[in-house]
């Protein structure tokens, strides 16, 4: 299920109406409904999508999640919305007591622009402080869009996800652990690489100097990473726009204009010449058609000459720049239709 297309419908809409939506319910019906819609469930299906589901936590009673989605009627996600102004970082824990009384393996936090997915990897049915998937719908990279599809209703499969999931949070954490020991080399990531280039004692010196030198090898190996993949990305772009003009080129080469077509013109330039200079008057010749243009523009076609062909046409325009074509038994019949050919130019002149 290709959902690519439907997160960007989503994500321009998210941008677009943004400063419009003021309360946390309007944000639920802008743009989280819309999400749960994308993946696949059928948000007016009570049975399906559960509003306001109640999770009772023991003495505390009348605690409800905002949306459970069910499966087999079991819920497999609950979903707890925020306004789409509040930060997700303080409502965790509500969630977090939901998660466990609903026994559900899988948990949203959203506040329709950013999303965070969590589960029970750490501890069966606790929920993990951190989510394994996290991403800003209005900018979703095309790595995570696989990512969002296996929580589609005809992708859903709690083992494969959770497999899925662990992996995804090791490589976050595996992410976020090189980023910052390549903006702060710790102590123990500088020794690896002092002991392997530096043949004396390590010292606390030796560590101060290297973690410098670690630090700007780094530097230098992204930039140079990133000005090869640049370099590349030009190339190729020059590549292809020389293969374009190439084939441009070779469609042209196919051009045959004929003395017939040129007569034609001639006769169309004639009856033209009566309201508009002769250098206003352009012809273009292609595969297809003879064409003849108003200054050499291309959304200004006056007339079309199709005589490649056993039947020879004349084609006419109209303001909506439909054509018209009128059968031609000789070239000189052009001059029967010439008030067609001149209130094409009234069309253009007029606006």
């Amino acid at each position: 299920m290709d959902i690519l297309p439907q997160l960007k419908a989503l994500a321009e809409k998210v941008n677009t109406l943004q400063d419009q939506i003021g309360t946390e319910e309007a944000t639920k019906n802008a743009f989280v409904l819309p999400f749960i819609n994308l993946l696949g469930y059928d948000i007016f299906n009570p049975i399906e999508v559960v509003p306001e589901f109640t999770a009772d936590l023991g003495l505390k009673k009348g605690e409800k999640v905002d949306f459970a989605i069910f499966e087999n009627g079991k819920p497999i996600l609950i979903i707890e919305c925020k306004h789409w102004k509040e930060k997700l970082d303080i409502h965790g824990s509500q969630l977090f007591r939901y998660f466990h009384v609903t026994k559900t393996r899988f948990a949203l936090l959203t506040n329709g622009v950013n999303y965070r997915f969590y589960s029970d990897l750490e501890e069966t049915n606790k929920m993990d402080e951190r989510p394994f998937l996290e991403f800003d719908i209005t900018s979703v990279r095309d790595n995570l869009v696989s990512e969002i599809s296996k929580f589609h209703k005809s992708n859903f499969d709690v083992d494969k996800i959770i497999t899925n999931a662990s992996k995804l949070k090791y490589l976050k954490g595996i992410r976020a652990t090189i980023d910052k020991e390549i903006s702060d080399p710790s102590p123990d990531f500088v020794r690896i690489f002092a002991s392997q280039n530096y043949s004396g004692r390590i010292t606390a010196q030796v560590l101060e100097q290297f973690t410098e030198l670690v630090q700007r090898a780094f530097n230098q190996m992204l930039s140079e990473k990133v000005n090869e993949r640049l370099t590349k990305a030009l190339s190729k772009e020059s590549e292809e726009a020389e293969d374009h003009v190439t084939e441009e080129m070779e469609e042209e080469s196919k051009v045959v204009t004929t003395e017939e077509e040129m007569e034609g013109f001639r006769i169309v330039q004639a009856i033209l010449r009566r309201i508009i200079d002769k250098d206003r008057i352009v012809a273009r010749d292609t595969q297809s058609y003879f064409g003849v243009l108003l200054d050499d523009n291309n959304r200004k076609p006056l007339c079309r000459l199709h005589l490649n062909s056993s039947n020879k046409y004349l084609g006419v325009f109209d303001e909506n720049k439909k054509e018209t074509k009128i059968p031609l038994d000789s070239i000189d019949d052009i001059y029967k239709h010439e008030e067609l050919i001149l209130a094409a130019v009234g069309f253009y002149e007029s606006n």
